[in-house]
């Protein structure tokens, strides 16, 4: 897997995402107690208000800056977009009042959603080899789940000496050596697509996703994955700390459970991926996650819940949850001409971060009102129906290239040379406005 590394193009990018996550775990963890100093008992209400203006921000400001991505230098506006990060970021240790945070963490996440979708299009092109590409997709899921390990690591050595304002100095070097490693690289710009008004370029993304059955079956598969881990970021925490009466060290080995399963997923599948195709895989990891939800369910309301079979568990959930997210970037790939990569992965971006944007609260109330045995059934079930529609959305023969005609086109279209059938690999665009089958 490393050796993809020797590229010096993709190194500077995987670099930057690293030390741009690094900057980021800082910032949550300043974040919380920012709000506490702010807000004392009403901490709470801000960190949930600062998480749903992230989301909102994910789901809005996506597809209007894929629109964009490739009417401007990409270089220039992945490095813009990480100085305003670093700016909002250089904010936070001055605010007084918690509607400042509000503007600030508005602004810190618009720059994010515009910048992930953008970086993570432009890996592809860094990488056109599909067995490369893959490689640099588990090298990615790894990177966010160590960072979900060293981020608090790294924040409570820090706080061992500085105040947690200076943690925010840390996310500002974080952004703006982020901008530096993508300043040093030159990126592929993928030609422009033909000119378009600005609603067609807004929703372009959205439409080439929504007319695609592998990424339908995505989306559902997307629900699946955030129906199960908004059981693990959202209730951790309580069943740690409530329903066991365990401590702070139990709750980081029970996250750390999750982290390890996901990485041991994101290990296996380059090699996983070389012999198998991507949707049993990721029906696969949608399914685990189910049962194992299942099982705990059945598990607390016989027997109660102990610290081993949670571990147990959320380690078998990351393995899922990494086997359904990590492969995704490859669909995304398949899908689309590298000029329409930008707003097909912000419609990615937008749309994942929408079944987060439900499953986020609906996990919480569910755990709050009814408690644990419910909360895994029903989390369980939501997970169940993204798993059943992916299978019914998702054709079991999903073949790169494939043969169709051409009513839509006359025969003297330069597409067709000639001939109103023919095969070739299929995306969605101009020319094929639908699915082949409905050609």
């Amino acid at each position: 897997m490393l050796e993809i590394l020797a590229d010096r193009t993709y190194r500077h990018l995987f670099a930057a995402q690293v030390v741009a996550l690094l900057g980021t775990g800082l910032a949550t963890v300043a974040l919380g107690l920012l709000a506490y100093d702010l807000a004392g008992e009403n901490a709470a209400m801000v960190l949930g208000t600062v998480f749903t203006i992230k989301m909102v921000a994910y789901v809005g400001i996506a597809p209007i800056a894929g629109a964009f991505a490739n009417r401007v230098n990409r270089r220039a506006f992945l490095v813009a977009l990480d100085l305003v990060r670093a700016g909002a970021a250089l904010c936070l240790p001055f605010v007084t009042e918690v509607w400042q945070v509000y503007v600030l963490i508005f602004l810190l996440q618009s720059a994010s959603a515009a910048f992930t979708p953008t970086f993570q299009a432009t890996i592809p092109d860094v990488l056109p080899d599909e067995a490369r590409y893959t490689r640099a997709l588990s090298l990615s899921r790894l990177a966010y789940d160590l960072e979900n390990i060293v981020s608090p690591m790294l924040a409570g050595l820090l706080l061992a000496v500085v105040s947690y304002n200076s943690l925010f100095l840390g996310t500002v070097v974080g952004f703006a050596a982020s901008a530096a490693l993508v300043v040093s690289v030159l990126l592929p710009s993928p030609k422009q697509s033909e000119p378009r008004g600005i609603y067609d370029r807004t929703t372009r993304g959205i439409r080439i996703y929504l007319a695609t059955p592998r990424l339908r079956g995505l989306l559902a598969l997307n629900l699946a994955a955030a129906a199960a881990g908004a059981m693990v970021l959202v209730n951790s925490v309580v069943l740690v700390r409530s329903t066991l009466g365990l401590d702070a060290s139990a709750l980081a080995w029970t996250l750390l459970a999750f982290g390890a399963g996901s990485m041991l997923a994101a290990l296996a599948l380059p090699k996983l991926l070389d012999r198998v195709p991507d949707r049993p895989v990721m029906v696969a990891g949608a399914a685990l996650m189910v049962l194992t939800l299942l099982g705990l369910a059945v598990v607390v309301a016989a027997l109660g819940l102990s610290l081993p079979f949670l571990l147990g568990a959320w380690l078998l959930v990351g393995l899922g949850y990494s086997a359904v997210l990590t492969p995704s970037g490859r669909l995304l790939r398949r899908s689309a001409h590298a000029e329409d990569r930008p707003a097909l992965f912000a419609a990615q971006f937008a749309l994942s971060h929408a079944c987060w944007l439900v499953t986020y609260p609906l996990s919480g109330w569910l755990m709050t009102q009814f408690g644990p045995v419910v909360a895994l059934g029903l989390l369980a079930a939501l997970a169940g129906v993204g798993t059943l529609s992916a299978l019914r959305l998702w054709p079991k023969e999903d073949p790169e290239i494939l043969e169709h005609s051409h009513d839509n086109l006359p025969l003297d279209h330069p597409h067709l040379h000639g001939a109103r059938r023919h095969a070739h690999p299929f995306v969605v665009d101009e020319n094929h406005p639908r699915w082949a089958s409905q050609l």
